[in-house]
């Protein structure tokens, strides 16, 4: 795309129903997110039994053990084909994370799904990426608890195994992420080891720092959603809800209409009238006749410009013979030299 790709997370914030999953989906649309994204496991795949949960899980979802909150939220792949259709049907882009290789085999070969979205949890796993690569279509693949060297092994096992395109998205994988935590910077250091697209996977509450990585030249940036922020479960209270998804995609473009240009500083064509009447021009701050030579003294500096010469450029005018009278407070003009 030639714009900031904005994908909206539904992840697991479905609570297990496809209703709610397709809700989401309507929401991601009517908000103008460019991609309504998803996750798929298969939870005996995924996950051993006695997982224990991560902090945040600990504190918004009640399951003993990340195989039972997993499993909970699990979503058939028969329920995907009714999500992939119902987005099709209000023309937004589907996107699934598979979290393991059946996941991977259904999305890619059975739905058809164009890119690859990897999450931040598979970047130190090798084998699961050669096959990610090896079904050769664009990557998307977030970095959250990484260091650069594991980001610089998964993108090159990626490429040589058959990806064309690796976009690659920092992140910070706690939820919410603080802040402090969030070393945007680390963004453009993987640009620049690496000479790939970046983007931002943003977890934190509000906006603000979204907007900024699209400043900083994300080209990608995805952002958890739900249709209610109190609603059980593991994600919904880091989520931004609808109204704040619309404004995410409309702060968004905004940014991106102010980065469009060329970089040269000139005037912006809505200025041309103001320069007009803000700017200075070179005033008589007397009365003068035909034939008058014109003295630094015989001048005053006001606005509006007009079509007359700029204050700047005086030095110009100094010393030059009057052809006409002017008088006290009239604009000097070329024609009047």
């Amino acid at each position: 795309m030639n714009k900031v790709c904005i994908i909206a997370e539904a992840g697991v914030n479905h609570n297990g129903s496809v209703d709610m999953a397709m809700e989401l989906i309507r929401v991601a649309k009517e908000c103008g997110a460019d991609i309504v994204k998803f996750q798929t496991w298969i939870t005996d795949e995924l996950v051993s039994m006695d997982a224990p949960k991560a902090s945040y899980q600990k504190k918004n979802d009640e399951s003993a053990t990340q195989y039972e909150m997993l499993k909970k939220l699990e979503l058939s792949f028969e329920d995907f084909r009714k999500l992939q259709h119902y987005a099709e049907e209000i023309d937004i882009e589907f996107l699934s994370t598979p979290d393991e290789e059946k996941s991977l085999n259904f999305l890619v070969d059975e739905l058809g799904m164009k890119v690859i979205k990897v999450g931040s949890g598979e970047v130190t796993n090798i084998p699961y990426l050669k096959k990610i690569g090896q079904k050769k279509l664009p990557v998307i693949l977030s970095t959250g608890m990484s260091f650069l060297g594991e980001v610089e092994t998964a993108y090159y096992t990626l490429i040589e195994s058959g990806a064309p395109q690796v976009t690659i998205l920092h992140c910070t994988s706690n939820y919410p992420a603080s802040y402090q935590s969030v070393n945007l910077h680390a963004m453009l250091t993987i640009k620049d080891a690496l000479k790939v697209n970046v983007g931002y996977s943003d977890h934190t509450e509000g906006n603000e720092i979204s907007i900024a990585a699209v400043a900083l030249g994300a080209t990608v940036i995805e952002k958890h959603f739900t249709i209610d922020k109190n609603l059980p479960g593991p994600d919904h209270s880091a989520s931004i809800n609808p109204h704040e998804l619309k404004n995410l995609v409309q702060q968004i473009r905004n940014v991106e209409a102010a980065l469009s240009a060329d970089g040269r500083k000139v005037p912006a064509g809505e200025e041309i009238e103001t320069k007009r009447v803000v700017q200075k021009g070179i005033y008589c701050n007397k009365d003068l006749l035909t034939g008058s030579i014109i003295t630094l003294e015989d001048l005053t500096f006001k606005r509006p410009l007009n079509d007359g010469l700029s204050a700047s450029n005086y030095t110009f005018i100094l010393g030059k013979i009057l052809k006409a009278d002017v008088g006290r407070n009239e604009l000097i003009t070329l024609n009047h030299l």
